[in-house]
């Protein structure tokens, strides 16, 4: 049954609206629901490390140190591997492209002790951070061996040279993270294994090592608060320190193998759920496993091995085999470790390769990535399956005829990042039809983005009386979690005010149903689904567009309405979309929204 269809193509309506707590919630209340939520481990390391700054423990720890001097890097580079005339053209335009001098403040006082900033104004640090992590090393050290007369090693000697007088310990924006510490240690340490100088490191990349593990030493405990990527990322970059330092890497390497035990299960699924981060994840663990095997230390404590061939496993069913895109998921911020082949940040077939020959004893869609070339793996003669169905902690995951459905399930055991339970995305060949809309900024300029981009209504799960199903605690912290329940076919979530939404997800050929039943105390509820840009027009019983047509049928009277909504294609940028809303009044319990593809087109039976 269906109410007057309307269209509202130019009104910003609800989708833009930021969804907050009613008026007069109190914070306090919504960041102890968030705190209990979390659990003792996480917030007893938080607390201790708030007590440890406030008495100046870490501050002790990171005070002023000589600044490294030159030479960082070997005189000479060793031979280039044998790479196709393209690829070593694309490592000589890329190193051609460097900037001169990064910025490497962003705005930020350089003098002021890394500690006493604030980081979350403006733009943020994340922007500023790039530059720092000095992922220009490792491209600078393959140029320098594809055209050993260019000049491109002196370059890298004088960026490192100028960073660290611009940089010196522990000053400015770019010591005020140990994460950040420990990714440049490792692009430093990946820089000197490529020019062969990691078993001997210059004096200076000796220094610069050491104080990147100063850094990561000084606040362990605000990193295993976080429960994501940061404890693996400082683990592995202490291991990586240590090992070019001859120093001893069992306590880095047990550290390392703790937290991969505690946030990837082993099915695959990683504590923060995000493609993006558990790319950055897999690259991590990838190259701290190679530099271990090419220095010929210890295996890392079980059962890091096995969670990262879950983990790959996971990330290689996520991606599309021609483009190497990865699905919008939770939080990214468009970070790309060690990226070797050049890939970029939208194209993760480079990671998966590398993984899979170091974690799976297999060969995944890349079997030409040059990335695999440069660190000397060989071509494994298995090649990672890509299953029909799949459920791992966080995800559930179906593929038929050329299309793959991802839907956002539980369980809980780690903080969510989005309102994003329950949401479903779409795959058609290589374009999401239905879709998340991505992070947008960890620091928007308005403050309505967190809503248009991670709120309920950013999602199409039911949202009920149009309020938050978690509301906003804190910038990276939400409170009162549904309770979610796996079902064969799908899943389940009941929000704090007693409303249950059961979501079923059925396949046949080229038609996918989504089967929501709905139940509590509400009088309202509505659906978002976030289409794909394009020709989309509004029908009796749906909408339709070259690339797909949705019908809804439901048990009670709703109103159906074209919007625009935002979609976050790339970090720190926003874009309008088209998203069809479904609106409905109390008593509605059934909802079955059926989602046809055309025959032809875009799809494609390897994906």
């Amino acid at each position: 049954m269906f109410d007057q269809v309307t269209t509202s193509a130019g009104v910003d309506a609800q989708v833009e609206a930021t969804l907050a707590p009613s008026p007069g919630a109190d914070a306090r209340w919504l960041a102890a629901d968030a705190a209990w939520r979390l659990g003792l481990r996480p917030v007893a390391c938080r607390a201790v490390d708030h007590v440890a700054r406030r008495l100046g423990v870490a501050r002790r720890r990171l005070r002023d140190r000589v600044v490294p001097k030159p030479p960082f890097l070997p005189p000479h580079a060793p031979p280039p591997p044998a790479l196709p005339a393209d690829v070593a053209a694309r490592v000589l335009a890329a190193a051609a492209a460097l900037p001169e001098r990064p910025d490497w403040h962003g705005g930020f006082d350089p003098r002021a002790h890394a500690l006493d900033l604030v980081l979350h104004r403006g733009a943020g640090a994340r922007p500023v951070w790039e530059a720092s992590r000095l992922a220009a090393l490792p491209l600078l050290a393959q140029a320098a061996r594809i055209a050993p007369e260019a000049g491109h090693l002196a370059r890298a000697e004088s960026l490192l040279r100028d960073w660290c007088r611009a940089n010196p310990p522990f000053r400015g924006v770019a010591w005020a993270c140990g994460q950040e510490a420990a990714f440049r240690a490792l692009h430093l340490a990946l820089a000197l294994a490529l020019l062969d100088a990691d078993r001997d490191p210059p004096q200076g990349a000796r220094d610069l090592l050491g104080l990147c593990a100063a850094r990561i030493a000084a606040t362990p405990l605000y990193a295993l608060a976080q429960d994501n990527n940061h404890p693996i990322s400082e683990a592995a970059g202490a291991f990586a320190c240590a090992l070019l330092r001859g120093e001893e890497t069992r306590p880095a390497a047990a550290r390392l193998a703790r937290g991969v035990a505690r946030l990837v299960a082993p099915d695959g699924g990683f504590a923060q759920v995000s493609a993006g981060y558990a790319r950055v994840l897999l690259d991590t663990l990838s190259l701290v496993e190679w530099l271990r095997r090419r220095h010929g230390a210890p295996p890392f404590p079980a059962p890091l091995a096995e969670r990262a061939a879950a983990l790959a496993r996971w990330l290689h069913g996520l991606v599309e085999p021609r483009t190497g895109a990865t699905p919008p998921l939770g939080l990214e911020d468009g970070s790309a470790l060690a990226d070797l082949a050049l890939r970029g940040p939208g194209d993760a077939r480079g990671s998966v390769e590398r993984a899979a020959r170091l974690f799976c004893a297999a060969s995944a869609d890349a079997p030409d990535d040059p990335g695999c070339a440069w660190l000397g793996l060989p071509r494994p003669a298995a090649t990672l399956e890509r299953p029909t169905s799949w459920r791992a902690s966080g995800t559930s995951g179906w593929r038929a005829a050329g299309s793959v459905a991802l839907l956002r399930t539980g369980p809980l055991r780690f903080r969510p990042f989005q309102c994003d339970l329950l949401h479903l995305s779409l795959r058609d060949g290589a374009e999401w039809i239905i879709r998340d809309g991505g992070t947008g900024s960890y620091d928007p300029p308005e403050a309505w983005w967190w809503g248009a981009l991670s709120g309920g209504a950013a999602h199409n799960a039911p949202v009920f009386d149009d309020a938050e199903p978690m509301p906003r605690a804190g910038r990276f912290l939400l409170a009162r979690w549904p309770r979610i329940t796996a079902l064969p076919d799908g899943a389940a979530a009941q929000d704090s005010r007693g409303n249950r939404t059961e979501r079923r997800i059925a396949v046949e050929g080229r038609v996918w149903t989504v089967r929501d039943v709905v139940s509590g105390p509400f009088r309202t509820v509505s659906w978002h689904w976030r289409l794909r840009p394009g020709p989309w027009a509004l029908r009796e019983d749906g909408v339709a567009s070259p690339h797909a047509c949705l019908r809804i049928q439901a048990d009670a009277k709703v109103a159906l309405d074209l919007i625009l909504g935002w979609e976050s294609p790339d970090y720190g940028r926003i874009r309008r979309v088209p998203v069809l809303r479904v609106s409905a009044a109390a008593p509605i319990r059934r909802v079955t929204t059926t989602i046809d593809l055309p025959a032809e087109g875009l799809a494609d039976a390897a994906g």
